[in-house]
Protein backbone atom coordinates (compact mmCIF):
# COMPACT_ATOMS: atom_id res chain seq x y z
CA UNK A 1 0.00 0.00 0.00
CA UNK A 2 1.28 3.49 -0.81
CA UNK A 3 -0.15 6.92 -0.19
CA UNK A 4 0.38 10.38 -1.64
CA UNK A 5 -2.11 12.05 0.70
CA UNK A 6 -1.48 13.04 4.29
CA UNK A 7 -2.84 10.67 6.93
CA UNK A 8 -5.01 11.75 9.82
CA UNK A 9 -3.79 8.94 12.09
CA UNK A 10 -0.59 6.90 11.72
CA UNK A 11 0.05 4.07 14.19
CA UNK A 12 3.49 2.58 14.76
CA UNK A 13 4.02 -0.88 16.20
CA UNK A 14 7.25 -2.63 17.16
CA UNK A 15 5.74 -5.84 15.75
CA UNK A 16 2.89 -6.77 13.41
CA UNK A 17 -0.24 -7.19 15.62
CA UNK A 18 0.80 -4.63 18.31
CA UNK A 19 -1.54 -2.00 16.91
CA UNK A 20 -4.46 -4.37 16.32
CA UNK A 21 -4.43 -5.53 19.93
CA UNK A 22 -4.34 -2.10 21.54
CA UNK A 23 -5.61 0.49 19.03
CA UNK A 24 -7.48 -1.50 16.39
CA UNK A 25 -10.87 -0.20 17.46
CA UNK A 26 -9.61 3.40 17.37
CA UNK A 27 -8.37 3.01 13.79
CA UNK A 28 -11.59 1.33 12.65
CA UNK A 29 -13.68 4.11 14.18
CA UNK A 30 -11.49 6.82 12.64
CA UNK A 31 -11.84 5.20 9.23
CA UNK A 32 -15.62 5.05 9.52
CA UNK A 33 -15.55 8.76 10.35
CA UNK A 34 -13.80 9.45 7.05
CA UNK A 35 -10.26 9.74 8.43
CA UNK A 36 -7.24 8.40 6.55
CA UNK A 37 -5.42 5.86 8.69
CA UNK A 38 -2.28 3.76 8.43
CA UNK A 39 0.10 1.44 10.27
CA UNK A 40 3.89 1.29 10.15
CA UNK A 41 5.23 -2.01 11.51
CA UNK A 42 8.81 -1.38 12.60
CA UNK A 43 9.97 -5.01 12.41
CA UNK A 44 8.75 -8.23 10.82
CA UNK A 45 8.45 -9.97 14.20
CA UNK A 46 10.96 -12.62 13.15
CA UNK A 47 11.99 -13.41 16.74
CA UNK A 48 8.47 -14.51 17.66
CA UNK A 49 8.16 -18.03 19.09
CA UNK A 50 5.38 -18.96 16.67
CA UNK A 51 4.89 -18.45 12.96
CA UNK A 52 7.43 -16.72 10.71
CA UNK A 53 8.13 -13.27 9.31
CA UNK A 54 6.68 -14.35 5.97
CA UNK A 55 3.47 -15.67 7.53
CA UNK A 56 3.06 -12.57 9.69
CA UNK A 57 3.38 -10.39 6.58
CA UNK A 58 0.42 -12.26 5.06
CA UNK A 59 -1.53 -11.95 8.30
CA UNK A 60 -0.81 -8.21 8.64
CA UNK A 61 -2.00 -7.58 5.07
CA UNK A 62 -5.26 -9.37 5.85
CA UNK A 63 -5.68 -7.38 9.07
CA UNK A 64 -5.09 -4.11 7.17
CA UNK A 65 -8.16 -4.84 5.03
CA UNK A 66 -10.29 -5.49 8.10
CA UNK A 67 -9.09 -2.25 9.70
CA UNK A 68 -9.81 -0.27 6.51
CA UNK A 69 -6.31 1.25 6.36
CA UNK A 70 -5.15 3.61 3.65
CA UNK A 71 -1.55 2.39 3.98
CA UNK A 72 0.46 -0.28 5.77
CA UNK A 73 4.24 -0.51 5.56
CA UNK A 74 7.07 -2.36 7.29
CA UNK A 75 10.38 -0.62 8.03
CA UNK A 76 12.18 -4.00 8.07
CA UNK A 77 14.21 -3.13 11.14
CA UNK A 78 15.61 -6.06 13.12
CA UNK A 79 13.23 -7.57 15.67
CA UNK A 80 14.55 -6.78 19.13
CA UNK A 81 15.60 -3.37 17.75
CA UNK A 82 19.34 -4.09 18.24
CA UNK A 83 20.32 -1.64 15.50
CA UNK A 84 21.85 1.73 16.31
CA UNK A 85 19.47 4.45 17.43
CA UNK A 86 20.21 6.75 14.50
CA UNK A 87 19.18 4.13 11.95
CA UNK A 88 15.90 3.42 13.75
CA UNK A 89 15.00 7.07 14.33
CA UNK A 90 15.89 8.12 10.78
CA UNK A 91 13.68 5.34 9.41
CA UNK A 92 10.78 6.55 11.56
CA UNK A 93 11.38 10.19 10.60
CA UNK A 94 11.24 9.18 6.93
CA UNK A 95 7.89 7.44 7.46
CA UNK A 96 6.46 10.42 9.35
CA UNK A 97 7.50 12.84 6.63
CA UNK A 98 6.25 10.52 3.91
CA UNK A 99 2.73 10.28 5.33
CA UNK A 100 2.53 13.59 7.28
CA UNK A 101 0.06 12.42 9.96
CA UNK A 102 -1.79 14.78 12.26
CA UNK A 103 -1.78 12.22 15.08
CA UNK A 104 0.69 9.41 15.76
CA UNK A 105 -0.08 6.34 17.87
CA UNK A 106 2.89 4.52 19.38
CA UNK A 107 3.69 1.55 21.62
CA UNK A 108 3.25 1.61 25.38
CA UNK A 109 5.78 3.64 27.35
CA UNK A 110 6.41 0.64 29.63
CA UNK A 111 5.36 -2.96 29.03
CA UNK A 112 6.17 -6.64 29.56
CA UNK A 113 7.89 -6.86 26.16
CA UNK A 114 10.99 -4.66 26.27
CA UNK A 115 10.70 -3.82 22.55
CA UNK A 116 7.48 -1.92 23.24
CA UNK A 117 8.99 0.67 25.57
CA UNK A 118 12.02 1.12 23.30
CA UNK A 119 9.84 1.57 20.23
CA UNK A 120 7.70 4.08 22.14
CA UNK A 121 10.74 6.22 22.91
CA UNK A 122 12.11 5.98 19.35
CA UNK A 123 8.79 7.09 17.85
CA UNK A 124 8.28 9.89 20.36
CA UNK A 125 11.75 11.29 19.64
CA UNK A 126 11.33 10.88 15.88
CA UNK A 127 8.05 12.80 15.91
CA UNK A 128 9.85 15.82 17.37
CA UNK A 129 12.95 15.49 15.20
CA UNK A 130 10.87 15.10 12.02
CA UNK A 131 9.94 18.77 12.45
CA UNK A 132 13.56 19.96 12.26
CA UNK A 133 14.30 21.12 8.71
CA UNK A 134 18.06 20.65 9.08
CA UNK A 135 17.63 16.89 9.42
CA UNK A 136 17.70 15.74 5.81
CA UNK A 137 15.76 12.70 4.61
CA UNK A 138 14.64 11.48 1.21
CA UNK A 139 11.53 9.76 -0.03
CA UNK A 140 11.63 6.29 -1.52
CA UNK A 141 12.22 7.76 -5.00
CA UNK A 142 15.06 10.00 -3.78
CA UNK A 143 13.01 13.18 -3.50
CA UNK A 144 14.00 15.37 -0.50
CA UNK A 145 11.35 15.30 2.21
CA UNK A 146 9.91 18.38 3.89
CA UNK A 147 9.95 18.67 7.68
CA UNK A 148 6.73 17.66 9.43
CA UNK A 149 5.82 17.34 13.10
CA UNK A 150 2.58 15.58 14.13
CA UNK A 151 0.19 17.52 16.36
CA UNK A 152 0.02 14.75 18.96
CA UNK A 153 1.66 11.47 19.98
CA UNK A 154 -0.52 9.02 21.90
CA UNK A 155 0.90 5.84 23.44
CA UNK A 156 -1.54 2.94 23.44
CA UNK A 157 -1.72 0.70 26.49
CA UNK A 158 -0.64 -2.92 25.96
CA UNK A 159 0.00 -5.86 28.29
CA UNK A 160 0.74 -3.95 31.51
CA UNK A 161 -2.06 -1.83 32.91
CA UNK A 162 -1.31 1.89 32.73
CA UNK A 163 -3.51 4.74 33.90
CA UNK A 164 -4.80 6.27 30.64
CA UNK A 165 -4.64 9.98 29.87
CA UNK A 166 -7.29 9.54 27.19
CA UNK A 167 -9.83 6.78 26.51
CA UNK A 168 -11.35 6.33 23.06
CA UNK A 169 -14.90 4.96 23.02
CA UNK A 170 -14.81 1.96 20.67
CA UNK A 171 -18.31 0.69 21.44
CA UNK A 172 -19.66 -1.03 18.34
CA UNK A 173 -16.15 -1.54 16.92
CA UNK A 174 -15.32 -4.54 19.08
CA UNK A 175 -16.12 -7.39 16.71
CA UNK A 176 -14.29 -5.76 13.80
CA UNK A 177 -11.28 -5.22 16.07
CA UNK A 178 -11.32 -8.86 17.17
CA UNK A 179 -11.67 -9.97 13.55
CA UNK A 180 -8.48 -8.03 12.72
CA UNK A 181 -6.68 -9.71 15.63
CA UNK A 182 -7.96 -13.11 14.45
CA UNK A 183 -6.08 -12.61 11.17
CA UNK A 184 -2.96 -13.52 13.19
CA UNK A 185 -3.91 -17.13 13.71
CA UNK A 186 -0.24 -18.10 14.06
CA UNK A 187 -0.02 -15.95 17.19
CA UNK A 188 -3.43 -16.09 18.87
CA UNK A 189 -6.05 -18.71 19.64
CA UNK A 190 -8.55 -18.57 16.78
CA UNK A 191 -11.19 -21.34 16.91
CA UNK A 192 -11.60 -23.01 13.52
CA UNK A 193 -8.35 -21.65 12.06
CA UNK A 194 -6.17 -23.77 9.76
CA UNK A 195 -4.41 -26.22 12.12
CA UNK A 196 -1.17 -25.90 10.14
CA UNK A 197 -0.80 -22.26 11.20
CA UNK A 198 -3.07 -21.96 14.23
CA UNK A 199 -1.84 -21.12 17.71
CA UNK A 200 -4.80 -23.19 18.87
CA UNK A 201 -2.84 -26.32 17.88
CA UNK A 202 0.72 -26.02 19.26
CA UNK A 203 3.19 -28.22 17.39
CA UNK A 204 6.32 -29.84 18.71
CA UNK A 205 8.44 -27.17 17.00
CA UNK A 206 6.26 -24.22 18.04
CA UNK A 207 5.65 -23.97 21.74
CA UNK A 208 2.59 -22.47 23.33
CA UNK A 209 3.08 -18.87 24.43
CA UNK A 210 1.30 -16.54 26.87
CA UNK A 211 -0.62 -15.02 23.93
CA UNK A 212 -1.57 -18.26 22.17
CA UNK A 213 -4.10 -19.41 24.79
CA UNK A 214 -7.89 -18.82 24.81
CA UNK A 215 -7.44 -16.93 28.07
CA UNK A 216 -5.35 -14.23 26.39
CA UNK A 217 -8.18 -13.06 24.18
CA UNK A 218 -10.39 -12.94 27.25
CA UNK A 219 -7.82 -10.58 28.75
CA UNK A 220 -7.94 -8.36 25.64
CA UNK A 221 -11.72 -8.18 25.77
CA UNK A 222 -11.64 -7.56 29.52
CA UNK A 223 -9.18 -4.69 29.08
CA UNK A 224 -11.46 -3.06 26.51
CA UNK A 225 -14.38 -3.36 28.90
CA UNK A 226 -12.29 -1.96 31.76
CA UNK A 227 -11.16 1.05 29.72
CA UNK A 228 -14.72 1.65 28.57
CA UNK A 229 -15.99 1.55 32.15
CA UNK A 230 -13.64 4.42 33.04
CA UNK A 231 -15.65 6.72 30.77
CA UNK A 232 -19.06 5.08 31.14
CA UNK A 233 -19.24 3.20 27.81
CA UNK A 234 -19.21 -0.46 26.78
CA UNK A 235 -15.66 -0.63 25.41
CA UNK A 236 -12.65 1.63 25.15
CA UNK A 237 -8.96 1.84 24.30
CA UNK A 238 -6.64 3.78 26.58
CA UNK A 239 -3.75 6.05 25.64
CA UNK A 240 -1.05 7.92 27.53
CA UNK A 241 0.51 11.23 26.51
CA UNK A 242 3.84 12.83 27.36
CA UNK A 243 2.56 16.31 26.55
CA UNK A 244 -0.77 18.10 27.09
CA UNK A 245 -3.65 17.56 24.70
CA UNK A 246 -5.18 20.86 23.56
CA UNK A 247 -8.84 21.64 22.91
CA UNK A 248 -10.18 24.61 20.97
CA UNK A 249 -13.73 24.46 22.37
CA UNK A 250 -15.88 22.64 24.91
CA UNK A 251 -17.65 20.34 22.44
CA UNK A 252 -15.67 17.36 23.71
CA UNK A 253 -17.05 17.89 27.22
CA UNK A 254 -20.61 19.18 26.85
Amino acid sequence: MTSHKALDVLAFGAHPDDVELSAGGTLIKAGLQGKRTGIIDMTRGELGTRGSAELRAIESAAAAKVLGLSIRENLNLKDGLPENEEKVIMAVIGAIRRHRPRTVLANALFDRHTDHGRAAEFVHRACFLAGLARIETHDLDGTPQAAHRPNQVLHYIQDRFREPSIVMDISGMEEAKYAAIACYSSQFFVPGADPSVSAAVPSASELATPISTPEFMAVVRGRDITMGRLIGVNSGEGFETQSPVGFSDMSAFV
